[in-house]
């Protein structure tokens, strides 16, 4: 059976985690593991100062009562973790979600997600944390460091869950893009959409030679597919057909043909993600 991955932290982006979850486990007939990860740094340290001009005994009896502060708040941490693997089982559970399985570990997600991720097909996390700056726009850390890590594909998911029936697919001819397609024919996810491709730069006949190729594969994959290269910068032209066509899904590569191999992740999907209000489904 498939397995999918859903990290969550608890967020105001969690609820939306397990309804694409739901949605993409009843496409893929999948099991899914609900990962939280207990990181004690996302708490804020107890500022105290102890290196003052303080007795020992005072110094001392102030040490334990930080240890025993320490203590509390792990605890309490534990016991929020708890809670929103509760609520993420009952989510998944009522959106008939039946293979259920909720862990909570320690660690950063960041660091360890590839040790979780090998085991599933598809990985779903929130385009933003409990940490990151809405105000800004900011992606959460944890999603860049997600995206460079994982071999499967990473579906990003919006603030709120619609109903998906197209999607977008940014094609530039990569090996992430080809991938893309190749999942898309061979993968049930995104079977029954419609699908629109759409590549970025002047034409030329290698572009448009991978172009035809692309949607013939998904033509006969059974898709309804149309396919166009437009001008202009990649992350205004998707954001435009996204926007004007009323798209419900991004797929993209991760990497394009100039990314800077495995630092960071390509400068476009950094842009789509932090821009476009729809989810975007990710290949490496």
């Amino acid at each position: 059976m498939p397995n999918i991955l859903a990290c969550t932290d608890g967020s105001i982006y969690a609820s939306s985690v397990y309804n694409h979850t739901a949605w993409a486990a009843a496409k893929m007939s999948a099991s899914v593991h609900v990962l939280h990860m207990l990181n004690p740094h996302h708490e804020d340290p107890v500022k105290t100062d102890t290196s003052g001009r303080i007795g020992l005994g005072v110094k001392r009896a102030l040490l334990e009562e930080i240890v025993e502060l320490e203590a509390a708040r792990a605890k309490l941490a534990r016991k929020r973790g708890e809670a929103i693997l509760a609520d993420a089982t009952a989510q998944l559970n009522a959106a008939d979600v039946n293979e259920v399985v909720a862990d909570q570990k320690h660690g950063r997600l960041s660091d360890s997600i590839d040790s979780y991720e090998r085991d599933a097909d598809l990985v779903v996390i929130g385009k933003r944390g409990n940490h990151a700056d809405f105000a800004a726009g900011h992606i959460g850390h944890n999603l860049e460091r997600v995206v460079r890590s994982c071999k499967h594909p990473v579906l990003v998911t919006s603030r709120e869950f619609t109903k998906m029936e197209s999607f977008v697919l940014a094609f530039d001819g990569g090996n992430s893009s080809k991938k893309a397609v190749e999942y898309a024919a061979s993968h049930p996810l995104l079977k029954g959409m419609k699908c629109h491709i759409l590549s970025i730069g002047k034409g030329n006949a290698k572009l448009e030679a991978a172009l035809y190729e692309a949607k013939q594969t998904l033509t006969d994959a059974g898709y309804e597919v149309s396919a166009e290269i437009r001008d202009g910068e990649p992350d205004k032209v998707i954001g435009e057909a996204v926007a004007q066509d009323h798209i419900d899904l991004l797929v993209m590569g991760a990497y394009g043909h100039s990314h800077i191999r495995h630092l960071i992740v390509g400068s476009t999907t950094t842009a789509m993600i932090r821009t476009v209000k729809i989810p975007v489904l990710l290949f490496r």
